[in-house]
């Protein structure tokens, strides 16, 4: 009965070990990805409009949160791939665990960016089992900018995953 939130910039293999880590705990697997994909891929704007996004981010981020705290409170296990690319949207959810009395093992997933930069542009073209969407060059360059790297105190209480 546990949360486990994975954390990282993208193409670092959050995703690949977020499967790892529900066949082993026997989780309940949560990926924002898959969730904006199925509920709004259809409706993107283009160009692209990180706000129209993000407002739909949070939705499903609230709809995940709810169930996954459900399954957890009935002594099930969630794995949450949600990125979390800022300290304050990690720091959201580690109070809205403490809030609710579950216990949550963070994990931050990284690799260097070049290779990073390299799975993202192999997935666009193989679609693996964690592809969701096409993530273009100029999207990759943005969201690396939005990334922050978890601090000290983050990663003090983590499982850290260099890929």
């Amino acid at each position: 009965m546990t949360l486990h939130f994975i954390s990282g910039p993208q193409g670092a293999g959050k995703s690949t070990y977020a499967l790892q880590l529900v066949q082993a705990r026997h989780g309940l697997y949560f990926s924002i990805d898959a969730w904006m994909q199925a509920l709004y891929g259809a409706d993107l704007p283009q160009p692209l409009d990180p706000a129209w996004i993000m407002v739909r981010v949070q939705r499903c981020e609230n709809l995940i949160w709810s169930l996954a705290r459900h399954h957890v409170q009935l002594g099930g296990t969630a794995v949450l791939d949600l990125g979390l690319q800022k300290q304050a949207d990690r720091l959201h959810f580690q109070q809205l665990a403490d809030a609710s009395g579950l216990p949550v093992q963070w994990h931050f997933v990284d690799a260097p960016l070049a290779t990073r930069r390299q799975r993202v542009m192999a997935r666009n073209t193989g679609h693996s089992e964690t592809f969701a969407f096409v993530v273009t060059a100029p999207m990759f360059d943005y969201m690396e900018k939005q990334f922050e790297r978890p601090t000290a105190d983050e990663l003090a209480h983590a499982i850290r995953i260099a890929n």
